[in-house]
């Protein structure tokens, strides 16, 4: 068996599709009338070093590379000014890659991940434009990794692409792909907050059985995602619980092409106590790209399932952190269009010398074994020693 390293490329701007990086406060431009402008930024490289090894004893190699990390670099704006009883505001994000040295020339693109307006009052808040999706949200942003590197396999491109690593996508949880949506949230109360939202729905590129498309994909309803999240205190421990998920339905005009229902489940708890951290996390769905939410890669999506869980544990001994991880998702054929596992565990050091400047070490191995064959396509280990900043 020969399973080529490219048989899943991605796209330097694809693989760098990550989410807002947790940092320090803004800094505030400024503050008067009833109106706030405020700045915020997040800066990373590492040193990577991956020990790839293949199927095909032609694709084992060592590759050293000095990359971003899990998630890009991105500098964000923040506005907000107040009426009477409401807020209104906004926010938009621009993101680049740092690594155009290896065949993009000086091509830093800029990625626009979050173009959003938000009106907000005692009701809630509605939020309209372009922001990450509702499911698989808290999966993600609540990562204990997301700041590290993660999984970087050959087989999806990224030992030589040119954008972030995975971190624990495709091995926990699908990316909540930024999305053009009109989203309500309502107010915290007593812990509890709902968030539902329409989101522009997804290409499922739809095919008759001999794998051809013969007509026009269409949706005729938005995709539909939700979010509830709970906090509160038990025996001295902060908890956070989350439940979200997706709805979709997808149609093509062809003769003898299937229409496919698109639906997930996410779900998780984070609970921690003093130093130590705990989180569980996991999704189950169906006819949903195990990767991308959006299926950005244009694959031909089927009712096929996917499933799969993160565990994830730390401990903090004053200024730095030691994190474990763990992460599997099983997919039945809507990834790499073959039955296949994917899975990573790792370990992590974070020590921070400040509020804004954190030193990352962290080893990690990647395992994907196509199911279908029962053959392990791929084991990579990597090594990854890096820098961030954040304000």
């Amino acid at each position: 068996m020969n399973k080529n390293n490219t048989a899943y490329p991605l796209l330097t701007a694809l693989a760098a599709a990550m989410l807002s990086a947790p940092a320090s406060a803004a800094i505030t431009l400024y503050d008067q009338d009833d109106t706030s402008f405020s700045v915020d930024g997040y800066f990373n490289a590492f040193y990577v070093h991956n020990k790839v090894d293949h199927i095909d004893p032609d694709l084992d190699r060592n590759q050293s590379r000095v990359k971003m990390g899990f998630l890009p670099n991105y500098i964000g704006f923040n506005v907000d000014k107040k009426f009477d009883n409401l807020t209104v505001g906004g926010r938009s994000s621009f993101w680049v890659t740092i690594n155009d040295s290896q065949d993009n020339a000086t091509e830093t693109g800029i990625d626009v991940r979050q173009f959003y307006g938000t009106v907000s009052g005692d009701w809630g808040e509605v939020l309209f434009g372009k922001d990450f999706g509702l499911f698989g949200r808290s999966n993600i942003m609540l990562d204990e990794f997301l700041t590290a590197y993660g999984q970087s396999s050959d087989t999806l491109g990224l030992v030589d692409g040119g954008g972030v690593s995975f971190g624990n996508i495709g091995t926990g949880y699908p990316y909540p792909f930024p999305t053009s949506q009109i989203t309500y949230r309502s107010p915290v109360m007593n812990g509890f907050r709902a968030a539902v939202g329409i989101m522009d729905p997804v290409d499922g590129h739809l095919v008759d059985d001999n794998g051809v498309q013969t007509g026009k994909d269409y949706q005729d309803s938005p995709r539909f995602e939700t979010e509830l999240t709970y906090q509160f205190e038990l025996g001295g421990a902060q908890l956070h619980t989350w439940l979200n998920g997706m709805y979709q339905q997808a149609d093509n005009t062809g003769a003898g092409v299937d229409s496919v229902t698109s639906r997930g489940l996410g779900y998780g708890l984070q609970a921690k106590l003093g130093q130590l951290s705990l989180t569980g996390s996991g999704f189950n769905a169906e006819g949903v790209n195990p990767f991308f939410t959006n299926n950005a890669t244009q694959a031909s999506l089927r009712e096929s399932d996917s499933k799969g869980y993160l565990l994830q544990g730390s401990y903090a001994f004053g200024k730095t952190r030691v994190a474990l991880s763990y992460g599997k998702t099983r997919d039945d054929g809507n990834g790499l269009g073959y039955q296949a596992d994917f899975k990573t565990s790792g370990i992590g050091l974070f020590h921070s010398i400040n509020d804004n400047l954190t030193l990352v070490a962290e080893y990690n191995r990647f395992d994907l074994k196509d199911r279908d064959a029962g053959d392990r396509v791929e084991k990579t280990d990597t090594l990854a020693l890096g820098v961030a900043l954040g304000w």
